[in-house]
């Protein structure tokens, strides 16, 4: 990119870590002392503000970059993304919005642990947090050396280095200083921007084609050299049975993932009520819905004005579709307005990445202070303790997240995401939802349905294509492939199920009657709720 294109995008982005570090500035100087201000804002949100807070979270790099690239890509096929992101809040809404709200304080073990032997389950649910946590954070460092390399001319790795390790170092300092209440106000400010960036792109595209959405599809399949098979199912995941299962897979992963995300399970503790809960939810879906329908015209219009060859070749994966698409709307890389546009659409993107870091990096640091720390080391902890164990927690996810983002820095944003999403309903959903709605579960089923999903899953991604044995592979040069499909779910999410429901069938555990219908009236009617 040309100079004029650094120095704007570098202003902007410069604008809005400041805007950012301003306000987790002003927040940290309020009183923030207790667990309950920091991992849960103090439960002061309205359910609008959470909204767009949840929608700010789980608009993600891989939503913005890397769908639009895979449709770019892939047509037809890219398009299971942007689906599946959005159907899986229909499970959030109708299951566990309003149930976890009830049962929980700040994490996914709150609501195991209120009818289980309180150790054993705060381990296991605190280690698939952490793990699930990690995986979505190495996608959004990804994003961020995909999106500074193009920015420098993408030949830059030392750019790409330090971008994701400045990404890493502001996250830790968002979450130490400022908590949740910094943070939910970061990812409102970037929702807005966002929004507001996709829809002034979308509008672009389709002025270019007149609305006519029939001519920009047919376009983007003629510059894609697959003709009409672009805009059919097959393209990425015909063929063979490998590729089929792995859409099966994939599909499984997005529907199911979402409700077992530890960041977006911790968004509902910062209302006041279930019915705020419930609520947050329903704008979150509207925010979220509209946003996913454009990033199908996002797709389209790179594919059919800047073309998959033009894509690929900046960024193989196709992770910076839409920044190049923004150049190209702007009038071309020599344009005053190409360089203003691609300027506004990086800063938008990079404000993406700070917002979603700073949320998942708090809900993962949480799990290691309120349920690991607090089950191994000191179980009765005081909250202002365990306040800090969570800050020096969030540093060393931080180094974590950057050592594997920079591992990473090849693969799409969007598969990565895909695969976090695939240990959390292998590990967290079944959990979950035995815990919610089965009377006889007990602590050796939770137990066994998380570590029954986690480590089936992890194992089965380290075996898979992903890690060796192709050139798109982390270690290209190895081969110990020994599972044939690039995403566990389709295998690992029913052995979670399979896992919590055999550790319950031959557990010797009689279930409390009692805490199972205390559990039950508080997550129906909030009685007893924090």
């Amino acid at each position: 990119m040309t100079g004029d294109h650094q120095t704007l995008a570098l202003l902007l982005f410069s604008i809005f870590v400041a805007v950012t570090l301003g306000i987790t500035t002003w927040v940290s100087r309020q009183r923030h002392g207790s667990a309950e201000e920091f991992y849960a804002g103090g439960r002061l949100f309205s359910p609008m503000e959470n909204g767009f807070a949840i929608a700010g979270d789980y608009m993600s790099a891989a939503s913005f970059l890397g769908i639009s690239g895979v449709i770019a890509l892939y047509g037809y096929d890219g398009m299971l993304y942007s689906v599946g992101f959005l159907v899986a809040w229909l499970v959030v809404l109708f299951l566990v919005a309003e149930l976890v709200r009830n049962c929980g304080r700040f994490t996914l073990a709150d609501v195991v642990a209120a009818r289980m032997s309180e150790r054993p389950v705060r381990i296991a649910a605190g280690t698939s947090s952490v793990t699930v946590s990690v995986m979505y954070l190495v996608a959004q460092m990804v994003g961020a050396g995909s999106l500074v390399a193009l920015l420098l001319g993408g030949t830059s790795e030392t750019a790409r280095t330090w971008t994701v390790i400045g990404v890493g170092a502001l996250m830790v300092i968002y979450v130490s200083l400022g908590g949740m209440r910094a943070t939910t106000w970061i990812q409102i400010v970037k929702a807005v921007l966002l929004l507001g960036g996709t829809v002034a792109l979308t509008a672009l595209v389709l002025v270019r084609f007149h609305g006519d959405l029939d001519r920009l599809l047919r376009t983007a399949a003629e510059r894609s050299g697959h003709g009409e098979a672009f805009l059919a199912p097959g393209l990425a995941y015909g063929g063979d049975w490998t590729s089929r299962f792995d859409f099966i897979s994939l599909g499984l992963a997005l529907v199911l993932g979402t409700a077992g995300l530890p960041h977006i399970l911790s968004r509902f503790y910062t209302v006041p009520t279930a019915r705020a809960a419930r609520r947050s939810v329903v704008w979150s879906i509207g925010l979220i819905g509209g946003f996913y329908l454009m990033t199908i015209v996002l797709g389209f219009g790179a594919a059919a004005l800047v073309g998959p060859d033009a894509v690929r070749a900046s960024n193989a994966a196709g992770n910076t579709a839409v920044p190049l698409l923004a150049v190209d709307l702007g009038g071309g890389a020599e344009s005053t307005g190409g360089t203003v546009l691609f300027a506004v659409v990086a800063a938008v993107a990079f404000a993406t990445i700070l917002a979603v870091v700073a949320g998942v990096t708090l809900a993962s640091s949480a799990s290691v202070a309120h349920d690991l720390y607090a089950s191994l080391r000191r179980r009765g902890a005081k909250p202002r303790s365990e306040v800090a164990v969570a800050r020096v927690a969030a540093v060393g996810i931080g180094a974590v997240a950057i050592a594997l983002g920079l591992l990473a820095r090849d693969l799409n944003v969007a598969f990565l995401v895909g695969l976090a999403f695939a240990v959390a309903a292998s590990a967290n959903l079944p959990v979950l939802l035995y815990s919610l709605f089965w009377r006889g579960f007990t602590t050796r089923g939770a137990v066994w349905a998380v570590y029954g999903g986690l480590v089936p899953a992890v194992a089965l991604v380290l075996l898979s294509p992903v890690v060796s044995g192709s050139p798109q592979s982390l270690f290209p040069g190895v081969d110990f492939q020994f599972f044939p499909l690039q995403n566990p779910g389709l295998v690992s999410i029913p052995l979670g199920f399979l896992a919590g429901w055999i550790g319950t069938v031959i557990s010797p555990e009689v279930p409390d009657a009692g805490k199972h219908a205390e559990t039950e009236v508080r997550s129906l009617t909030g009685a007893g709720a924090v």
